[in-house]
Protein backbone atom coordinates (compact mmCIF):
# COMPACT_ATOMS: atom_id res chain seq x y z
CA UNK A 1 0.00 0.00 0.00
CA UNK A 2 2.80 2.41 0.93
CA UNK A 3 4.62 1.66 -2.33
CA UNK A 4 1.54 2.59 -4.31
CA UNK A 5 1.23 5.91 -2.49
CA UNK A 6 4.91 6.76 -3.11
CA UNK A 7 4.49 5.91 -6.81
CA UNK A 8 1.41 8.14 -7.01
CA UNK A 9 3.25 11.00 -5.28
CA UNK A 10 6.18 10.66 -7.72
CA UNK A 11 3.78 10.65 -10.66
CA UNK A 12 2.11 13.86 -9.41
CA UNK A 13 5.52 15.52 -8.86
CA UNK A 14 6.59 14.55 -12.35
CA UNK A 15 3.40 15.96 -13.83
CA UNK A 16 3.83 19.21 -11.85
CA UNK A 17 7.44 19.53 -12.97
CA UNK A 18 6.43 18.99 -16.62
CA UNK A 19 3.78 21.71 -16.36
CA UNK A 20 6.27 24.08 -14.72
CA UNK A 21 8.86 23.50 -17.48
CA UNK A 22 6.26 24.29 -20.11
CA UNK A 23 5.38 27.54 -18.34
CA UNK A 24 9.05 28.50 -17.87
CA UNK A 25 9.93 27.99 -21.57
CA UNK A 26 9.15 31.68 -22.25
CA UNK A 27 11.45 32.91 -19.48
CA UNK A 28 15.21 33.63 -19.54
CA UNK A 29 17.93 31.05 -19.22
CA UNK A 30 18.62 32.20 -15.67
CA UNK A 31 15.13 31.14 -14.60
CA UNK A 32 15.39 27.86 -16.48
CA UNK A 33 17.43 26.44 -13.62
CA UNK A 34 14.30 26.57 -11.45
CA UNK A 35 12.51 24.43 -14.01
CA UNK A 36 15.12 21.72 -13.48
CA UNK A 37 14.44 21.64 -9.74
CA UNK A 38 16.99 24.21 -8.53
CA UNK A 39 14.75 26.90 -7.01
CA UNK A 40 16.14 30.29 -6.00
CA UNK A 41 14.80 31.54 -2.67
CA UNK A 42 14.39 35.02 -4.13
CA UNK A 43 12.61 33.81 -7.29
CA UNK A 44 9.24 34.76 -5.90
CA UNK A 45 10.23 38.39 -5.50
CA UNK A 46 12.60 38.75 -8.51
CA UNK A 47 11.13 40.29 -11.71
CA UNK A 48 10.84 37.87 -14.59
CA UNK A 49 12.93 38.72 -17.70
CA UNK A 50 11.17 37.99 -20.99
CA UNK A 51 12.18 38.38 -24.67
CA UNK A 52 10.31 41.70 -24.73
CA UNK A 53 12.17 43.20 -21.72
CA UNK A 54 15.67 41.77 -22.40
CA UNK A 55 18.29 44.24 -23.81
CA UNK A 56 18.77 44.08 -27.62
CA UNK A 57 21.80 42.20 -28.92
CA UNK A 58 24.48 44.12 -30.86
CA UNK A 59 25.13 42.78 -34.39
CA UNK A 60 28.72 43.23 -35.55
CA UNK A 61 30.44 42.67 -38.91
CA UNK A 62 32.75 39.74 -39.38
CA UNK A 63 36.13 41.30 -40.35
CA UNK A 64 37.08 38.20 -42.33
CA UNK A 65 34.18 38.57 -44.78
CA UNK A 66 34.66 40.57 -48.03
CA UNK A 67 31.95 43.27 -48.00
CA UNK A 68 33.28 45.60 -50.74
CA UNK A 69 30.19 44.88 -52.87
CA UNK A 70 27.82 46.14 -50.17
CA UNK A 71 26.67 49.80 -50.05
CA UNK A 72 29.12 51.96 -48.11
CA UNK A 73 28.37 55.67 -47.70
CA UNK A 74 31.91 56.58 -46.71
CA UNK A 75 33.43 54.68 -49.63
CA UNK A 76 30.94 56.21 -52.07
CA UNK A 77 31.74 59.68 -50.74
CA UNK A 78 35.50 59.11 -51.18
CA UNK A 79 34.95 57.76 -54.72
CA UNK A 80 32.85 60.78 -55.65
CA UNK A 81 35.43 63.21 -54.24
CA UNK A 82 38.25 61.44 -56.15
CA UNK A 83 36.24 61.56 -59.38
CA UNK A 84 35.61 65.27 -58.92
CA UNK A 85 39.30 65.87 -58.21
CA UNK A 86 40.38 64.04 -61.37
CA UNK A 87 37.78 65.86 -63.48
CA UNK A 88 38.94 69.22 -62.13
CA UNK A 89 42.58 68.29 -62.82
CA UNK A 90 41.70 67.20 -66.39
CA UNK A 91 39.80 70.42 -67.10
CA UNK A 92 42.72 72.51 -65.80
CA UNK A 93 45.10 70.61 -68.11
CA UNK A 94 42.85 71.18 -71.13
CA UNK A 95 42.58 74.89 -70.36
CA UNK A 96 46.37 75.10 -70.16
CA UNK A 97 46.67 73.39 -73.56
CA UNK A 98 44.14 75.80 -75.07
CA UNK A 99 46.28 78.75 -73.96
CA UNK A 100 49.38 77.39 -75.71
CA UNK A 101 50.52 79.30 -78.80
CA UNK A 102 50.32 77.71 -82.24
CA UNK A 103 52.10 78.87 -85.39
CA UNK A 104 50.00 78.28 -88.49
CA UNK A 105 51.35 78.37 -92.01
CA UNK A 106 48.68 79.43 -94.51
CA UNK A 107 48.48 80.60 -98.10
CA UNK A 108 46.35 83.59 -99.08
CA UNK A 109 44.81 82.36 -102.31
CA UNK A 110 43.58 84.75 -105.01
CA UNK A 111 44.36 82.46 -107.93
CA UNK A 112 47.97 82.18 -106.86
CA UNK A 113 49.42 81.46 -103.45
CA UNK A 114 50.98 83.94 -101.00
CA UNK A 115 52.41 81.94 -98.11
CA UNK A 116 52.42 83.52 -94.64
CA UNK A 117 52.48 82.48 -90.97
CA UNK A 118 50.44 83.72 -88.04
CA UNK A 119 50.39 82.84 -84.34
CA UNK A 120 47.18 82.08 -82.45
CA UNK A 121 46.20 80.12 -79.36
CA UNK A 122 45.14 76.51 -79.68
CA UNK A 123 41.80 77.38 -78.12
CA UNK A 124 41.05 80.09 -80.71
CA UNK A 125 38.33 79.52 -83.27
CA UNK A 126 38.87 79.55 -87.03
CA UNK A 127 36.93 82.85 -87.05
CA UNK A 128 39.46 84.42 -84.65
CA UNK A 129 42.30 83.03 -86.78
CA UNK A 130 40.80 84.60 -89.93
CA UNK A 131 40.56 87.98 -88.19
CA UNK A 132 44.28 87.74 -87.32
CA UNK A 133 45.03 86.78 -90.95
CA UNK A 134 42.96 89.70 -92.29
CA UNK A 135 44.83 92.15 -90.05
CA UNK A 136 48.15 90.71 -91.25
CA UNK A 137 47.21 90.79 -94.96
CA UNK A 138 45.97 94.40 -94.76
CA UNK A 139 49.62 95.52 -94.62
CA UNK A 140 50.25 94.17 -98.13
CA UNK A 141 46.87 93.71 -99.80
CA UNK A 142 44.80 96.89 -99.67
CA UNK A 143 41.61 95.15 -100.76
CA UNK A 144 41.62 93.24 -97.45
CA UNK A 145 40.94 96.49 -95.58
CA UNK A 146 37.35 96.40 -96.85
CA UNK A 147 36.81 92.70 -96.15
CA UNK A 148 35.52 91.29 -92.85
CA UNK A 149 36.68 88.01 -91.36
CA UNK A 150 33.20 86.58 -92.00
CA UNK A 151 33.82 87.02 -95.75
CA UNK A 152 36.90 84.76 -95.62
CA UNK A 153 37.18 80.98 -95.83
CA UNK A 154 39.83 78.71 -94.32
CA UNK A 155 40.39 75.65 -96.49
CA UNK A 156 42.59 72.92 -95.00
CA UNK A 157 43.25 69.64 -96.87
CA UNK A 158 40.40 70.43 -99.34
CA UNK A 159 37.88 71.01 -96.55
CA UNK A 160 36.31 74.35 -95.65
CA UNK A 161 36.53 74.55 -91.84
CA UNK A 162 33.55 76.26 -90.14
CA UNK A 163 34.45 79.42 -88.23
CA UNK A 164 33.18 78.14 -84.88
CA UNK A 165 35.58 75.15 -84.86
CA UNK A 166 38.66 75.61 -82.64
CA UNK A 167 42.17 74.40 -83.42
CA UNK A 168 42.03 72.54 -80.11
CA UNK A 169 39.04 70.56 -81.49
CA UNK A 170 41.01 69.54 -84.58
CA UNK A 171 44.08 68.56 -82.55
CA UNK A 172 42.24 66.70 -79.77
CA UNK A 173 40.18 64.61 -82.22
CA UNK A 174 43.08 64.17 -84.67
CA UNK A 175 40.71 65.22 -87.44
CA UNK A 176 41.37 64.05 -91.00
CA UNK A 177 40.86 65.84 -94.30
CA UNK A 178 40.62 64.68 -97.91
CA UNK A 179 44.32 65.16 -98.68
CA UNK A 180 46.01 65.11 -95.26
CA UNK A 181 45.60 65.56 -91.49
CA UNK A 182 43.80 68.62 -90.14
CA UNK A 183 45.78 68.68 -86.89
CA UNK A 184 49.18 69.63 -88.40
CA UNK A 185 49.54 73.33 -89.19
CA UNK A 186 53.13 73.53 -90.38
CA UNK A 187 54.19 72.44 -93.88
CA UNK A 188 56.36 69.40 -94.51
CA UNK A 189 56.72 66.52 -96.95
CA UNK A 190 57.05 62.83 -96.24
CA UNK A 191 60.84 62.37 -96.38
CA UNK A 192 61.10 58.73 -95.31
CA UNK A 193 64.13 57.00 -96.81
CA UNK A 194 64.32 53.40 -98.04
CA UNK A 195 61.50 50.88 -98.36
CA UNK A 196 58.17 52.45 -97.36
CA UNK A 197 55.57 50.43 -95.49
CA UNK A 198 52.25 51.22 -97.19
CA UNK A 199 50.41 50.40 -93.96
CA UNK A 200 51.98 53.44 -92.25
CA UNK A 201 50.24 56.76 -92.86
CA UNK A 202 52.33 59.33 -94.75
CA UNK A 203 53.68 62.18 -92.63
CA UNK A 204 52.74 65.03 -94.94
CA UNK A 205 51.04 68.37 -94.32
CA UNK A 206 49.93 71.10 -96.72
CA UNK A 207 49.35 74.79 -95.95
CA UNK A 208 45.73 75.78 -95.48
CA UNK A 209 44.32 78.30 -97.93
CA UNK A 210 42.62 81.56 -96.95
CA UNK A 211 40.31 82.83 -99.71
CA UNK A 212 37.56 85.37 -100.07
CA UNK A 213 34.13 83.81 -100.15
CA UNK A 214 33.25 85.73 -103.34
CA UNK A 215 36.36 84.34 -105.07
CA UNK A 216 35.21 80.83 -104.17
CA UNK A 217 31.69 81.48 -105.45
CA UNK A 218 33.14 82.58 -108.82
CA UNK A 219 35.60 79.70 -109.14
CA UNK A 220 34.05 76.71 -107.33
CA UNK A 221 33.65 74.83 -110.63
CA UNK A 222 37.41 75.07 -111.33
CA UNK A 223 40.24 73.10 -109.67
CA UNK A 224 41.26 73.36 -106.85
CA UNK A 225 38.02 74.93 -105.58
CA UNK A 226 36.01 72.18 -107.29
CA UNK A 227 37.42 69.70 -104.71
CA UNK A 228 36.51 71.74 -101.67
CA UNK A 229 33.60 70.87 -99.42
CA UNK A 230 32.44 71.81 -95.92
CA UNK A 231 34.13 69.87 -93.11
CA UNK A 232 31.90 67.35 -91.35
CA UNK A 233 33.50 66.03 -88.11
CA UNK A 234 31.31 62.90 -88.20
CA UNK A 235 32.37 61.83 -91.68
CA UNK A 236 35.22 59.48 -92.58
CA UNK A 237 36.93 60.88 -95.68
CA UNK A 238 38.64 57.60 -96.48
CA UNK A 239 41.94 57.65 -98.38
CA UNK A 240 43.99 60.81 -98.84
CA UNK A 241 43.86 62.01 -102.45
CA UNK A 242 45.14 64.96 -104.49
CA UNK A 243 43.33 65.83 -107.72
CA UNK A 244 41.70 62.39 -107.79
CA UNK A 245 44.93 60.42 -107.23
CA UNK A 246 45.40 58.29 -104.12
CA UNK A 247 48.07 59.59 -101.76
CA UNK A 248 47.87 57.29 -98.75
CA UNK A 249 45.52 54.84 -97.07
CA UNK A 250 44.67 55.76 -93.49
CA UNK A 251 44.92 53.03 -90.87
Amino acid sequence: ERAKEEKLIKKKKKKKLKEKKKMMSTLSFADAEDADGIIDDNSATSPKVTAETSPPKTIKKDPTIDTHFLPDKNREKRTKEERQRLEKEWRATQERIKREMLEITYSYWDGSGHRRTVRVRKGDTVGEFLEAVRSDLCKEFREMMNVSADALLYVKEDLMIPQDVTFYDLIATRARGKSGPLFNFDVHDDVRVGAIDSRVEKDESHPGKVVERRWYDRNKHIFPASRWEVFDPNRDYGVYTIHGREVTVKK
